[in-house]
């Protein structure tokens, strides 16, 4: 006989969850990815980031099953685990804020005194760097900005379609958002391919494909998190009342939106120096 918290083993509301390997796993994964980056950076070499690209999808995918299977085992998922998992993915995008402010924190204080970079007196300084070509903000940039504002607007209607228990705007909301994340990942491609800098040419480059490069990869995890979600909708998941598993991922795009915003703002209009010619 179930107990009274819907489950005929356990006598409280939390979920005490089962050892799990994905954490160890994801984090050596993300290791060797991060090690790969840095091998791409100096010679070129892509083996390791392949290797923990792969080690990281295959985490994504193993954990987000067991997660899955855990939802819909009755009583485990109770109305106390979900507060939970809720407060778990804000604090998880408090974290990402974070990550983020280091990256505008050093840009930042390059912009703001450009004698730290050039070694010269205040009044000569000048930031971008003498020399240092940007993009045009009023093209590939603004081109992506509307995709992603596009986006929020397609996630937010499919969540509020199944709310309203409207199966078909909400996969149609959902394959919009994610064929737009795909076209921003398509376009910031392009973008750098036609970069004017090289990575490794000064403090500008470095800091713009950090903060730029960085979103890119969240743009792709959110992407993924949503075709997931775009999946699990198609197979009939998800309901009005239970649906976090897409509240999460639908917090998550808002929050790569508006990094990107800032971006915008930030680095490619406020911190345009000479436009490089088309």
């Amino acid at each position: 006989m179930a107990s009274e918290f819907g489950h005929p083993t356990y006598k409280h509301p939390y979920h005490l969850v089962d050892p799990s390997p994905w954490p160890l796993v994801g984090a050596m994964a993300g290791g060797v990815m991060m090690f790969g980056i840095v091998m791409i950076a100096h010679y070129a070499n892509w083996w390791a980031f392949g290797l923990g690209t792969v080690g990281v999808l295959a985490t994504m995918f193993f954990w987000w099953r067991d997660i899955l299977k855990e939802s819909a085992t009755a009583g485990l998922h109770s109305p106390v685990v979900r507060l939970g998992l809720r407060y778990g993915m804000i604090l998880f995008i408090a974290s990402e804020v974070m990550f983020f402010v280091a990256f505008f924190w050093a840009y930042f204080h390059f912009a703001l005194f450009p004698d730290h970079v050039s070694g010269s007196i205040a009044a000569t300084a000048v930031w971008p760097p003498a020399g240092t070509l940007t993009f045009d903000p009023f093209g590939l940039p603004l081109l992506n900005t509307l995709i992603l504002l596009l986006s929020g607007c397609t996630v937010t209607w499919a969540h509020h379609a199944l709310l309203e228990n409207d199966r078909k705007g909400l996969i149609t909301g959902l394959a919009l958002t994610v064929f737009l994340g795909a076209f921003f990942t398509f376009f910031q491609v392009v973008e750098y391919m036609e970069a004017p800098f090289p990575f490794s040419g000064g403090v500008y480059p470095s800091i713009f494909f950090l903060a730029t490069g960085f979103h890119g990869f969240h743009v792709i995890v959110g992407t993924i998190f949503l075709a997931v979600c775009l999946i699990r909708a198609l197979r009939g998941g998800f309901t009005p009342e239970k649906h976090f598993g897409f509240e999460a991922a639908a917090w998550y795009w808002h929050f790569v939106d508006v990094v990107w915003l800032f971006l915008f703002v930030s680095i490619y209009w406020w911190g345009a120096g000479e436009i490089m010619p088309h």
